[in-house]
């Protein structure tokens, strides 16, 4: 997809009469975590805190990790995870999930998480009226790895995926391992060839042959309270979990008592009663909306398209190793009873002609997407450092792009979440000031020429210009074509 390479960096969009308004907190690039305001002002760094993801406490604490695993040996292992206060202490931490001594290097506890987290007292790790996260106390729920051996899935050593609670002291009250539960997760015959032969085999140094990242779950919450749960369908009992796994297609809810998977979404969504939904390819921040925010108890996610699952080989696909392909992102809200689309941000929504220009909202890992309590959506679409808030009606009413990039010469956020004034008390309330959008037709550098020409002549003309068929058709052009 085509990119500037000159472009504006900080809030670029702010309408405060229609942005539910208060700090957002992301990983800016390898500086650190930062709180940011409306206006893109930086109020507060953690310089060096890692946050996969950063998420806020109320009282000016931040949750992230104080240093990553060599990726010679490892993907994606934080050492740790923390809770800083504003002042950079340390006031929590885990890091006895195993303990590890890779070569060159001090032997190390590490907590191994990656990707996820939640403290008690709220589901889904962001904002919702009257689930407050502890702060001095409670369980901790995290997304861990561990390396296994499961010859029912393939003879090569896998990156298996665990979810733990931890209490407040560090111990383990419980655990739940992705690979015990291979045979409910839908995969069929083709794809458990497939898995047996390659199960996205990563390649480092000290694994001899590299190590199967074979689902690369992303995202682990509670449901929390939920109205159907309150009508009776066990499935959805609010200390249960829904994780999803960008490399299987799979969105999944595991009972919290038994440790079986009670509802799935994917991978095959060419069946009948999700066939309406489309795929689903390498989706990011499954969750269940929580209580008190609108669209209470249906499932959000980012739905990123890339590539993603396992199955029958194809012309994107030789080998049948992240077969399911598609160049566009959507966020989705879906309703997990009656499986029905209640609510989707597409390249349609963001007013692109589709298919030809959907890559316009695009981003093929990372990103998230979250609730806010007066109905808009904040977005992170994460390849591109790309944060946004639409309305139910899909207007942007605040946009931020993060100036900081990494060492690939990106300016990726993995994802970002809008927090309350009132949970940083060491700060004054800030000035809200409106950013009206620059019409890019008009927008230019200093010593570029503005639009308009210098000389104009008329040529006759046999017929007027009309907008005519593009290469490909737009679903426009399926629409008129079906009435």
């Amino acid at each position: 997809m085509g990119f500037p390479t000159v472009y504006p960096t900080g809030a670029t969009v702010y309408n405060p009469s229609k942005a539910w308004s208060g700090y957002t907190v992301y990983q800016a690039g390898e500086e650190g975590v930062v709180l940011i305001d409306m206006n893109g002002r930086e109020v507060h760094l953690w310089k060096g805190l890692i946050g996969f993801p950063a998420k806020a406490l109320p009282g000016g604490y931040v949750l992230g990790s104080t240093g990553r695993r060599d990726p010679k040996f490892g993907i994606q292992d934080n050492v740790d995870l923390v809770q800083v206060d504003w002042d950079g202490n340390i006031v929590w931490k885990y890091n006895s999930y195993e303990h590890i001594e890779d070569p060159g290097y001090e032997p190390l506890w590490y907590a191994r998480q990656h990707h996820d987290y939640q403290r008690e007292g709220n589901p889904v790790g962001y904002y919702a009226p009257g689930l407050e996260p502890e702060v001095s106390r409670g369980t901790t729920l995290i997304l861990a790895h561990k390396n296994v051996n499961n010859p029912a899935i393939s003879d090569k050593q896998l990156l298996d995926d665990v979810i733990i609670e931890v209490d407040w002291e560090g111990n383990v009250k419980w655990e739940w391992k992705a690979s015990d539960h291979f045979d409910e997760l839908g995969f069929d015959e083709s794809a458990r060839n497939v898995l047996f032969r390659d199960p996205n085999t990563r390649s480092f140094g000290h694994l001899g042959g590299g190590v199967g990242d074979w689902l690369h779950i992303n995202s682990a919450s509670y449901v929390g309270p939920n109205r159907f749960y309150d009508e009776g369908d066990e499935r959805f009992h609010p200390d249960n979990i829904i994780w999803d796994a960008r490399e299987a297609n799979i969105i999944a809810i595991t009972d919290r008592r038994t440790g079986s998977i009670v509802w799935r979404l994917g991978p095959d969504y060419s069946l009948p009663e999700v066939k309406h939904i489309g795929w689903i390819i390498g989706q990011h921040h499954a969750h269940i909306i929580p209580k008190g925010l609108p669209g209470e108890g249906n499932l959000l996610v980012f739905d990123n398209g890339g590539w993603g699952g396992y199955g029958l080989p194809n012309p994107a696909s030789p080998f049948g190793q992240k077969n399911a392909i598609r160049d566009h992102s959507r966020v989705l809200e879906i309703n997990p009873v009656t499986l029905e689309i209640e609510w989707q941000y597409t390249g349609a929504e963001a007013g692109f002609s589709v298919p030809t220009d959907s890559y316009k909202f695009y981003s093929p890992y990372i990103s998230s997407a979250q609730r806010l309590p007066n109905g808009n959506t904040l977005i992170t679409e994460g390849s591109n450092g790309q944060l946004f808030e639409v309305t139910e009606d899909h207007e942007i009413v605040w946009e931020y792009i993060s100036p900081y990039t990494d060492r690939r010469n990106t300016n990726m956020v993995y994802r970002s979440y809008r927090l309350p004034y009132e949970w940083v008390p060491q700060l004054a309330k800030p000035e809200e000031r409106a950013i009206e959008p620059i019409h890019a037709a008009q927008f230019r550098v200093p010593g570029a020429a503005p639009k308009g020409s210098d000389s104009v002549v008329s040529v006759a003309t046999t017929l007027p210009f009309v907008e005519g068929a593009a290469c490909v058709a737009t679903s426009d052009e399926a629409r008129r074509s079906a009435k």
